[in-house]
């Protein structure tokens, strides 16, 4: 029988609702645009609390309005000019996420990463780095480092390439020097490796488009909202400098910040040595994969005003299928990409009736009014800012982003004298970078948290510090490189 909590759970979506419904319409907003608003917040506080999936809190949220859509998406004008005729209007609303290239971006990325997983090219990667660099404690740090850089454009679950396929790797490593968890002995090597490990995760899902689903739902959002959006090639090269500085810093600053007892040893190549003999040598199907993934790579970031990204996506899986490295079954099996699918559609649809109603505009007039007194620069910086500490009270990526981007997005659209392109970088970069805050900001991080490599103080202490120094770097190089690279 499902307890107290369980049913509190339940019912908290349902009481926001309520409330929101009962309370005085805002001035300057139109009846069904709060009412839309009113499920759109019971929706997020369900992502949040998860009583049920996130696909289907969404699915829930938009069945909702597109039954009462009389009442909650279209106007009194609307339906004076059409009547009650709107059965066919709402259903196109409630699908219209699927029709989203971003969708079919995300989910080929989803295919890119099984290939990756089934022909086993991912894990020789990892354990080809680490054997070339693990023969030094701080090399080793680089060679997560750059196992995450090189999985993380076709693995577009951070959850999956840090969870699933990293960490692992990488647990394996500390005991090879007798480094134990929850023991006086994590300090050796364990705790450098973890730290690396997650870190690694959080900076290289904001380098690639691809390489965390929420950053793709921030795509479609902007879509919506501002009517334009960021290619791959744009993501990547407006993030580059950050990106360099990051995967150089953070290896070392780890180094010096979490500092390893054990400085050099053989024993981690010698692991990955026997570990690639045991695969065998490079198979013909991670022949195949390497040449596909370096393909869809060179066409994201130099031919995006040739070739949708999706479209480059979509018919790599084709080739993927007719070259059998990965089988239809395949597909249909893969839960966590049909999961993502349909959350991230429903999630788009919800965000874009929110502009459509007119709540979005409404509320970027609102606050673009209070904020004209301040310099432009000064609002981007303090926005930004907001956005990014708010991530301490959110345990999921796509919750936050779901809540916060449409606003931050409104704000910006209401305020011209904002860069729009790099401003909704800077928020793209912060849903990544600000996973390393808490040990609970992300899929990965309950992970290497529970390792017993991290202690709960030094998790903070070392997520405070970290989090600081990602938040400076990006105000930098938003305000100065960004604004040049996306003009």
């Amino acid at each position: 029988m499902p307890s107290l909590r369980a049913y509190w759970r339940y019912l908290a979506p349902l009481m926001i609702i309520l409330l929101l419904v009962l309370l005085p319409v805002p001035q300057g907003l139109a009846p069904h645009a709060w009412l839309f608003f009113a499920v759109f917040m019971g929706v997020i506080v369900g992502l949040i609390l998860e009583p049920i999936p996130g696909a289907v809190v969404a699915m829930v949220g938009i069945a909702i309005i597109a039954i009462l859509s009389p009442w909650l998406l279209f106007s009194p004008q609307q339906l004076a000019q059409g009547g009650f005729k709107f059965t066919g209007k709402a259903l196109s609303w409630a699908v219209s996420g699927f029709s989203n290239s971003v969708i079919w971006l995300i989910f080929a990325a989803f295919m890119f990463g099984t290939g990756y997983e089934k022909t086993g090219l991912g894990r020789r990667i990892a354990l080809m780095l680490v054997k070339k660099m693990g023969h030094k404690t701080l090399f080793l740090g680089y060679a997560v480092m750059l196992s995450e850089l090189l999985l993380a454009p076709v693995t577009p679950s951070n959850s999956a390439r840090g969870a699933g396929i990293i960490y692992p790797i990488i647990r394996n490593l500390p005991p090879l020097y007798d480094s134990q968890p929850n023991s006086s002995s994590a300090r050796s090597i364990g705790s450098y490796i973890m730290w690396v490990g997650i870190t690694a995760d959080c900076v290289t899902s904001s380098i690639f488009l691809t390489a965390m689903a929420p950053n793709l739902l921030l795509i479609g959002l902007m879509k919506g909202a501002a009517g334009f959006s960021l290619s791959w090639g744009n993501w990547f090269l407006g993030m580059l400098p950050l990106s360099i500085a990051l995967v150089l810093l953070v290896p070392w600053l780890t180094y010096v910040l979490s500092p390893p007892v054990l400085k050099a040893g053989t024993q981690v190549p010698a692991w990955a040595s026997n570990e690639l003999v045991a695969m065998g040598p490079l198979s013909s199907k991670e022949k195949r994969m390497l040449v596909l993934m370096v393909g869809a790579l060179l066409l994201w970031i130099f031919a995006g005003d040739y070739v949708d990204a999706a479209m480059v996506g979509y018919s790599i899986v084709a080739i993927m299928l007719v070259t059998k490295i990965i089988t239809w079954d395949d597909i249909i099996s893969n839960k966590a990409a049909w999961s993502v699918f349909f959350w991230l559609a429903s999630l788009i649809t919800l965000a874009t009736g929110l502009n459509d109603t007119g709540f979005i505009p409404w509320f970027g007039k609102m606050l673009a009014h209070k904020l004209t007194d301040y310099s432009p620069s000064l609002v981007m910086m303090a926005l930004i800012v907001m956005f990014y500490l708010l991530r301490y009270f959110f345990a999921s990526a796509t919750a936050y982003t779901s809540a916060l981007a449409p606003m931050m997005i409104a704000a910006a659209v209401a305020l011209p004298a904002i860069p729009l392109p790099s401003f909704c970088l800077m928020v793209g970069a912060a849903i990544g970078l600000g996973s390393i805050l808490t040990p609970y900001a992300t899929g990965p991080s309950p992970i290497y948290y529970g390792s017993g490599y991290l202690p709960t103080a030094d998790y903070w202490r070392l997520g405070a510090i970290f989090g600081v120094i990602f938040l400076l770097l990006l105000l930098i190089t938003g305000f100065f490189w960004m604004p040049i690279i996306l003009l």
